[in-house]
Order: structure tokens, then C-alpha cells, then sequence
């Protein structure tokens, strides 16, 4: 069936013109009339607008679906037909509208002969705009192995992964000479990657005067286009078992250039088309092509914090979540619901998503915002869990083993481009993380050579290169999230816990947090843990935790609008955090503990944590309250270095006895408890009679509980 392609170019017009937008305004004239204002350069057509459009039937979007090329060439001649008047001033690209005013009006002095085509002024060189077609948003994208043959010259959709991205770079769309002999101007589309130039005039007066006038490439009366090339790659969850990742160049062109950085998770919609081989490569392809997809349009499945938009109920959704007094648990237990416990872990996690703002001093010295923290434990704690986590509800993160990463890979690798035959430098796990979070799993099992790499990185923020002649300094902006076992698989009692963390001093003072989660055995705590476990089998979701658990979309929103906000230590605060660091120094003089590392680092940790909790409360200064809690945590993770005494509050066998009775004497509202019981209930926390009847003489000595002299039963005195 033949196409009346000026009956499809009148039923475009139709659609530009009258198309209304939800609101009833007239959607694509608003956009082309910001084209001719030149505050945009890209026209896009919808095709869920197209579907929705009363005079669009559905052969003409099959039509457009497959035959993606020249609908967008039938558009773009209805936008030229449609192109309103500027109706605001801007700013005159001085080169091209003086060209384009000179050749109009040579074209209207009959200055061209007319009678070759290559004299006729194209479309594309009068075109300040490009034109895509979007693909329907609600339709599934297909993965890099869904793609066939029988999706050649059509729109199609695809997700995958940005691993690489060339330099932008112009790519000549209209190529314009002008001849030494007869002085007329000659246009050449160029419509591949290569094109060979013409050297002869094709004009009639040339031909007449059996002249073979030289041609001269004009480079600023061409027109060029931004140019960009990015290699995309299956996801890991698209991947068979047994097979290896595959990828597909993505050409971007225009507007679209720079809107990807390697690393970043998308979802493509272009043309998918081939592209022969040229040269050398010909030869030795023979008939075989390859193929690449040329971009319409882009979507990311998580934008940056800086690129959020909130949509109007997220924003109502932040505000009342804002409100809530409980908003720190909240949060902190809406990360990893389904993994139990880890209530002041899952807390650090947080503030760790959250960070401080960068500082940078007027001389242009940096002080790091990102917080730096290290899950030390025992194996079967979740940590690698908690790492997964953490990277899913980021909106950029990249997660990678210490057995499988080399100190290049983590840093910068150089290599050779396969385009220019240079060498490049390709940005590892770190750089790829930048203004992230980088989570290093089995951090313990790092070569030395290669964990030296990262030392840089943790202060500086910054990777310096020296290799094959490029000395250069890339960013490393982000927070490092390590997870490591101790030195012998589990944590051992009976060495110190220096000799247990086994990581270098240098290493560990960069941590702002150092957690060590051990394995112990606590019969309530083993019993709720394996409830809770059982729960999540069954059920594939987490026990209630007496609200509704945030969502990692909604969390990241919170975030994002969290992060806007600098909050400032006020100066009389600025006494109590410096007393407070003189302390933990004072202490730590006192006690002379081999695996306390307390620098003025810690001082700065201090400070970053605060400024975290104050952004979560969107206060724009720093409450004392956000200090203490920024010093119990850092006590928290110290108290979790100490050796076998219970942690829970920091108190010796004989107070914690006494805690345990009274709690369980609250609980149950009731004076009494009895010495089966209560023997019971100490037993299970790993303590002994001789332990429970010490506690009953010291605290009975003091008025606080009656002992039954026959029966031991214990009887609470209301004070």
C-alpha cells in the first residue's frame, strides 16, 4: 500500500495545531513558539499524545513506529511550515542568522541558477531545532537480547546500564563550498558518520564555460551537530545463566548529548538502525553490518539529588513526614526492614545517605562532606545485605568485592580507544561513584597494594593518575560504605581488637564510624531474630513495624529535599563539641586502648554527623540535641570494640542484673519477681547465679528490693 506522504505531512500540521495539553492549552504550539524565542532547541512528539489525538487512527502509529526515519523528516517539515514569529527578544548567533539573512536574500536575487539540486538550500542547514519521537511511556523496555533484526528502522525502547560515553564532539549534518570560478554556494547532506567531498562545481555556468571550478568546504557556513557516542549494557538481572553481558552503541545527537554519564541506570527509546563498515573494515566484513540505535529520548530510573523534581504529593508527603517528631527511627527503620535489629547501624546508614555539604575555604582548600563508614563483623549479620540495600535506594551507587577489584579498577584505568588509538583514561568503581555512594564488600580480603589506592579518595576526594603521559586529578566525591570480616573469619575473644580489626591506622582514622557487629548468643534475641526471619520467608515481607514502612522511591525524595539545606553550628555550640572531642581524647590517654584511633579527624566526624541530623530535621542550624546524638553514636561504635562485657548501656554484670529484673518487673506491672525466674532471664544473657545473688545482697543493702529469706523471691520497695 502506498503512502500519500503530503496527506501525512497535512495530518501532522493538524496535530501540532490542535493538539490540547491537559490543561487545554495548546501544547505543541506553546513549544514551537519557545523554538522560534530559541529558548529550546528540541521539539518532541509524543506518541501517547499522537494515540490520544481524535484524528490520528492507529495505522498512521504503526506507520510512525515503524518508519521512525521519515516521520521525523515529515514532522520536522510540518514544524518548518508551522514556525510562529519570535515574540521575545534573544540572543543573535551572530554567524548563522547573518548567513542565513545573506542567503535569502541572494536567493531572492536570483542568485543561484536553480537547476542543480545541489544548489538548492536543504532544509536542515535553515533548521535551529532537531525533532524526536518518544515512544509510548507505559510500554515494557526491551532488554539488548529482545532487539532483532525485525526491529531495524523502528522506534524501540531499552534499558540498560551507561558503561562508556565518548567526548562530544560535532558531526557535520550540512556540508556548504563555495566555488573559485562562478562563486555560487553548494550544499551536500551528509546523512552517515563518513562522506566524501565533492571537488568539482556541478553548477550550470560552470558547466558552460567547460570550467571545473574548485570547491572550498566553507566549515562556518556548515551546519554541525552535537555528536556523542555511549555504549549501553544489559542489565544484570536480563543476563542467562552462563552468559556475559551484552551492549550496543547508543548514537546521541543534538539535545540530547551529555544527558548520560557512565554508570547511570536508563531507559532509551530511539531508531534501531544499521551501519555498514567503511574502509578497511569493509573489506574484511564482507556483507555484515553493524548495528546501533540512534536516541529520541532518555529516562532515568534514579536522578540525581540535585536533579529531583518533587512532584506536588511528594512535596505534601515531605512536609507531613517532616512534621513527624519520630522521623529519624522512621527513616532509619525503613531501610532494610526485612533485616532484623541494627537499629543504631541502620541510623549511622542513614545520615550516611544524608551527608554534610562540602566545604571549600577561600583559599581553596576542601573540607569532605560524605561520611566514611566500616561494618566490621562476624559472618551472617547482614552486612552485604545492608550494603545491596543501601546502593538500591541511592540514586547513584556502585557496588563491588575486594577480592574483585584491582587498585585500577577501583581507580583509574588507562587504555587505548579503539576510535582514535589514543590512550584514555577510563574511571573505576570511585570515580563512577562520584557524588555517590561506593560500598566495598569483603573489604578485608584487599590486597594492601591495592586498598592503598582508596586512602587518597577517603580525604582528599580526589584520584591522582601519573601513567603512559597523562598526569591528571579526577573527582572522587563520594562516601565510602565498607563491609570487612575480622582477621580470622570471626571475631576471637581472646585476642585484642586490634589484632581482630587487622586494618591499617592510616585506614581506619578516615572512617567516621567503625561498627563491630558480633554474633553472640542471646536466647530472646535468637528467638525474635528467627521469628522475624521465618516471617520474611513466609510472607516475603517484613513483621509490622507499627507503621507503614517508607518506600526507597519516597526515601530518596526525602533525602533529596533534605540535602538542600546547609545547616551552620552556632558558636555557643562550638564549646561543647570541642570539650566533648577533649574528653574522648582524655579518656582514651586514660585508658591507653591499643585499637582506639581518635585524631582530629573524629573531631570533624563529630561535626559532619550533627550537621546530617540537623538536615534531616530541615533545621538550618545545628541543635545541641543533634550533637549528643552524633556522640552517642560514635560511643556506640566504640562500645561495640570493646571485649566480652554486655554493651547494651555500657554497665558491668552486677548493673546490668539489676536492669534486666526491673525491666522485667515493669513490664509484667507487677512488684514480684521470683528467683526461678529471675535466674532464668540472667542465664539466657550469659550470666551466672553466683552473679544474680551478688546483685540481690548489693541492691538489697540499699533499699531498693526485699529478698524472701527461705525462697530468694525478689520483692521491688515503691519509692
Amino acid at each position: 500500500k502506498t503512502v500519500d506522504y503530503a496527506a501525512e505531512r497535512a495530518l501532522a500540521k493538524d496535530f501540532l495545531t490542535n493538539f490540547a495539553g491537559p490543561h487545554g492549552e495548546p501544547k505543541y504550539q506553546n513549544i514551537l513558539q519557545d523554538i522560534a524565542n530559541r529558548k529550546i532547541r528540541a521539539a518532541q512528539i509524543e506518541l501517547d499524545d499522537l494515540f490520544h489525538y481524535k484524528d490520528v487512527d492507529e495505522e498512521f502509529l504503526q506507520r510512525v513506529t515503524e518508519n521512525t526515519k521519515r516521520y521525523i523528516g515529515i514532522f520536522a517539515e510540518a514544524v518548518d511550515e508551522l514556525m510562529p514569529e519570535p515574540t521575545e527578544a534573544f540572543a543573535v548567533d551572530e554567524d548563522r542568522d547573518i548567513l542565513m539573512t545573506q542567503r535569502v536574500d541572494e536567493g531572492a536575487d536570483g542568485g543561484a541558477d536553480g537547476t542543480d539540486p545541489l544548489q538548492r538550500m536543504p532544509p536542515e542547514i535553515k533548521r535551529f531545532f532537531e525533532v524526536y519521537i518518544k515512544a509510548f511511556s507505559k510500554v515494557t523496555p526491551l532488554t539488548l537480547r529482545q532487539v532483532k533484526a525485525s526491529h531495524i528502522g523502528q522506534l524501540v525502547k531499552i534499558s540498560g546500564i551507561v558503561t562508556r560515553c565518548s567526548d562530544v564532539k560535532p558531526l557535520m549534518q550540512v556540508a556548504v563550498y563555495t566555488c573559485e570560478e562562478c562563486g555560487f554556494e553548494i550544499y551536500q547532506e551528509v546523512t552517515a558518520r563518513v562522506f566524501m567531498p565533492l571537488f568539482e562545481c556541478p553548477s550550470q555556468r560552470c558547466k558552460l564555460n567547460k570550467a571545473k571550478g574548485n570547491l572550498i568546504l566553507q566549515l562556518r557556513a556548515s551546519k554541525f551537530l552535537k555528536f556523542q557516542e555511549v555504549k549501553l549494557q544489559e542489565l544484570a538481572e536480563h543476563v542467562p545463566k552462563g552468559h556475559i553481558p551484552r551492549s550496543l552503541t547508543a548514537h546521541l545527537r543534538g539535545e540530547l548529548t551529555r544527558k548520560v554519564a557512565p554508570g547511570d541506570v536508563v531507559e532509551m527509546s530511539g531508531v534501531f538502525l544499521p551501519m555498514p563498515y567503511f574502509g578497511f573494515r569493509a573489506m574484511r566484513a564482507g556483507l555484515v553490518a553493524d548495528t546501533y540505535l540512534e536516541a529520541m529520548s532518555i529516562t532515568h530510573f534514579k536522578k540525581k539529588y540535585e536533579e529531583y523534581e518533587l512532584k506536588g504529593d511528594e512535596q505534601e508527603q515531605i512536609d507531613r513526614l517532616a512534621e513527624d517528631g519520630d522521623i529519624y527511627s522512621k527513616l532509619s527503620k525503613s531501610l532494610a526492614p526485612e533485616i532484623f535489629g541494627h537499629e543504631d547501624v541502620k541510623k549511622a546508614l542513614l545520615l550516611l545517605l544524608v551527608g554534610a555539604p562540602h566545604r571549600k575555604l577561600g583559599d581553596g582548600m576542601k573540607i569532605r562532606g560524605d561520611l566514611h563508614i566500616c561494618l566490621m563483623g562476624d559472618p551472617g549479620v547482614a552486612k552485604s545485605q545492608l550494603l545491596k540495600h543501601i546502593i538500591n535506594v541511592a540514586p547513584r551507587g556502585v557496588y563491588t568485592t575486594g577480592r574483585g577489584s584491582s587498585g585500577v579498577g577501583l581507580t583509574a584505568a588507562v587504555q587505548k580507544d579503539p576510535v582514535t588509538n589514543e590512550f584514555v583514561l577510563e574511571g573505576g568503581a570511585l570515580v563512577l561513584a562520584d557524588m555517590g555512594i561506593c560500598a566495598i564488600d569483603e573489604f578485608d580480603k584487599m590486597e594492601e597494594s591495592d586498598r592503598t589506592a582508596i586512602h587518597e579518595v577517603m580525604e582528599q576526594q580526589t584520584v591522582s593518575i601519573a601513567k603512559a603521559g597523562i598526569t591528571t586529578s579526577l573527582n572522587a566525591r563520594t562516601a565510602v560504605l565498607a563491609a570487612a570480616n575480622p582477621a580470622w573469619g570471626r571475631y576471637d575473644m581472646r585476642r585484642t581488637p586490634a589484632e581482630n580489626i587487622n586494618l591499617p591506622p592510616a585506614l581506619l582514622s578516615r572512617f567516621d564510624l567503625l561498627w563491630l557487629i558480633l554474633d553472640r548468643a542471646d536466647m530472646e534475641n535468637d528467638l525474635e531474630m528467627a521469628r522475624h526471619v521465618v516471617h520474611v520467608h513466609q510472607n516475603l515481607e517484613s513483621p509490622a513495624l507499627g507503621f507503614t514502612a517508607l518506600e526507597p522511591s519516597v526515601l530518596r525524595a526525602y533525602i533529596s529535599a533534605a540535602r538542600r539545606v546547609t545547616p551552620s553550628v552556632p558558636r555557643d555550640l562550638e564549646e561543647y563539641i570541642a570539650t566533648a572531642y577533649s574528653s574522648i581524647r582524655q579518656e582514651e590517654a586514660k585508658s591507653n586502648a591499643p585499637h582506639s584511633y581518635t585524631t582530629i579527624r573524629t573531631l570533624l566526624s563529630i561535626v559532619r554527623i550533627s550537621i546530617a541530623l540537623a538536615r534531616l530535621r530541615f533545621s538550618e542550624t545545628v541543635a545541641q540535641s543533634d550533637v549528643d546524638e552524633a556522640l552517642r553514636l560514635m560511643q556506640m561504635s566504640k562500645y561495640s570494640l570493646y571485649s566480652d562485657d554486655r554493651q547494651r548501656s555500657g554497665l558491668d554484670a552486677i548493673s546490668d542484673i539489676y536492669s534486666i529484673l526491673r525491666d522485667e518487673a515493669a513490664r509484667t506491672s507487677s512488684m514480684d519477681v521470683k528467683y526461678g525466674h529471675a535466674l532464668n532471664l540472667i542465664s539466657r544473657k550469659g550470666y551466672s547465679e553466683a552473679q544474680l545473688k551478688e546483685c540481690l545482697e548489693e541492691y538489697a543493702s540499699l533499699n531498693v528490693w526485699q529478698i524472701h529469706p527461705s525462697t530468694f523471691d525478689i520483692h521491688f520497695i515503691d519509692a
